[in-house]
């Protein structure tokens, strides 16, 4: 089981409501406990030689100094704020179709109503699909076909209508 795997475990528990997972294979042993106050997690494993994980890092905005900043906003800054932004749930594998063979759920231009399939994120392979909670018209695909997404990255941009 790799970091990425544990990770996605850790999430998934915390997130279900489960007081205490264990899970015991030949090479490794986890558990995981959580409660109300604190979690408790405690992983073995014999040690592994590999690359050491890659941490993630974000750039930080900084505050533009006055005579920087634009007198105006531009057009597209404007019609941006109009989107709205629809993100993934959870953590796991983002899918646009349904199978291999299938046509996607939904492509740009496609008109969309509160409750329609989005998507499939696979997590823990559970395939979950995940559905509208907006109406409107696709404006952009965020994500790429069967790529990892993380909790709340936007995954579609939605014109409201």
């Amino acid at each position: 089981m790799n970091i990425k795997e544990i990770e996605e475990l850790i999430k998934f528990v915390s997130k279900s409501g489960v007081a205490e997972v264990q899970i015991e294979d030949k090479d490794f042993k986890i558990s995981i406990k959580t409660s109300s106050k604190a979690k408790e997690i405690i992983a073995v494993s014999p040690p592994v030689m590999s690359a050491p994980p890659v941490m993630a890092v974000t750039a930080q905005s900084q505050p533009a100094a006055e005579s920087e900043k634009p007198a105006t906003p531009d057009k597209k800054q404007a019609d941006e704020s109009k989107l709205i932004t629809i993100k993934a749930p959870m953590v796991g594998t983002f899918y646009r179709t349904p199978s291999p063979d299938k046509p996607s759920f939904v492509n740009v231009g496609d008109e969309i109503k509160q409750g329609k399939v989005l998507c499939i994120i696979e997590a823990m392979k559970l395939f979950n699909e995940i559905e509208s909670e907006v109406s409107g018209k696709i404006v952009k695909v965020l994500v790429d076909n069967a790529t990892p997404v993380e909790y709340e990255q936007p995954l579609f941009l939605v014109e409201p209508n």
